[in-house]
């Protein structure tokens, strides 16, 4: 069996992943890096045709997004990914076709990929010529999964992004039956300095900085991935407002959000077995509480923005790399009652990284914008940190190699550096290839 990377090495974004075994040819994620030049992975359009099948992690788009481009480059076979991941799929791809209009995909080719969906279901294996595949829960977001396939000689255990911990919408990592002699492991905070203190520190915090600023007559702007953390956002708020912890205004819901929050309610077995019994004992449903005040239209978010009532405001993107949140920032940044609380990780480069690092003045569509309203970061991360990443190689069974992905360079390789005695430790670069 033989691996070779086409994105996600060295960096976060355009995970690719190909599995080449005697009779096979298999793509783990194709994703794409967002708002950068060079987007794509590194994957020959000429090597499609030897690809007999691709699998999906999960629906965020630097594991799903180049889907379009490969299926209009004519592409025709099976794609398999959870039912939760080809909802949430099917809307991040439409509003990335709507919001960067890329090159090279075709009416065409989007038919043909909803053609070729096909529903893995956690736990099942899946053959394909001389693989077997199986998809188990990753805990990362709703649908996600780590990836399995062996050849009966090697088994790889791919990650795609995990998070062992529990959290208000999601169980952790179902880690009960692992077994690989090669894990392909996310490192995106696998620094020596990454260990995120207990969340239920974190949200005290965030309700405390929130309650301040209500209290004040401020408004809050929380831009979040509109994928699993704005739920997660969203679950808190409602329940700490709810207790009175946090004073009765409105939580206003704007993007791509509110249609990925109706797809986890749809998908509400998938979630965690604490929110199943809460909907069904209590009868009080928290996907659609009263407390939230959707906004569908533009007229609405200026009346939001000028109505000069404290309220929260939820809104993609996460890292302010577009969408509604640039419109609420430019006009509410001014007031330095006003709040914007960051939750997310905020990639080098984004207008998100420069508020967390304190800029004072940014530009938002060719304007200057001053920044005189608060920025704090409660980071409420989906992914694991690293001491999880230690605790995830020792429940992989058989366990001898490991390929460190999806990380900044520096944090890759701390990680190989400090696994490097017990397992032989790999950070591969983009385009290399590695026999087992």
């Amino acid at each position: 069996m033989k691996i070779k990377f086409y994105g996600g090495q060295e960096e976060v974004g355009r995970s690719c992943i190909m599995i080449i075994s005697e009779q096979s040819k298999i793509l783990l994620d194709a994703g794409i890096k967002v708002g950068d030049e060079d987007p794509y992975p590194k994957l020959p359009d000429a090597e499609l045709k030897n690809i007999d099948g691709i699998f999906i992690s999960h629906a965020h788009l630097d594991h799903c997004g180049y889907l379009p481009h490969i299926y209009s480059a004519g592409y025709d076979r099976k794609v398999f990914a959870t039912q939760a991941t080809m909802e949430i799929l099917n809307v991040m791809i439409n509003d990335y076709m709507r919001l960067s209009e890329p090159e090279n995909v075709s009416k065409e080719g989007l038919r043909r990929l909803m053609r070729n969906y096909v529903v893995a279901e956690y736990m099942k294996t899946i053959k394909l010529k001389d693989l077997t595949i199986k998809f188990i829960p990753a805990g990362h977001i709703l649908g996600s999964s780590l990836i399995s396939v062996s050849d009966g000689k090697h088994t790889v255990l791919y990650t795609g992004d995990i998070n062992l911990a529990s959290t208000r919408l999601m169980e952790g990592a179902d880690t009960r039956t692992l077994k690989a002699d090669t894990l392909i492991t996310e490192s995106t905070y696998a620094g020596r300095d990454d260990k995120f203190p207990p969340e239920n520190t974190i949200v005290k915090g965030m309700v405390d900085s929130v309650k301040e600023t209500l209290m004040q007559n401020g408004s809050v702007i929380i831009p979040s991935f509109a994928v699993g953390r704005a739920q997660e956002v969203l679950l808190i708020l409602d329940d700490y407002m709810n207790s009175g912890k946090i004073p009765k205004v409105p939580i206003y819901i704007d993007g791509m959000i509110n249609k990925i929050t109706r797809i986890h309610r749809h998908n509400i077995l998938s979630c965690r077995k604490e929110l199943q019994m809460k909907i069904l004992v209590s009868e009080y449903d928290p996907f659609k509480s009263n407390n939230y005040k959707p906004v569908e239209k533009k007229q609405s978010r200026m009346k939001v923005i000028r109505d000069g009532e404290p309220k929260i405001i939820v809104t993609t993107s996460g890292m302010l790399s577009g969408g509604p949140v640039l419109e609420y920032l430019t006009h509410m940044a001014r007031n330095p009652l006003n709040k914007l609380l960051m939750v997310g990780y905020q990639a080098k480069g984004t207008l998100g990284n420069e508020l967390q690092n304190g800029a004072k003045e940014v530009e938002i569509d060719k304007k200057k914008v001053a920044i005189k309203l608060k920025v704090e970061t409660f980071h409420l991360s989906a992914h694991a940190d690293r001491p999880q990443l230690l605790n995830l190689l020792t429940k992989v069974k058989g366990l001898k190699n490991v390929f460190i992905v999806h990380g900044e360079k520096s944090k890759s390789e701390q990680f190989r550096e400090d696994i490097s005695k017990k397992y032989k430790a790999t950070v591969p670069s983009i385009g290399s290839t590695h026999t087992l």
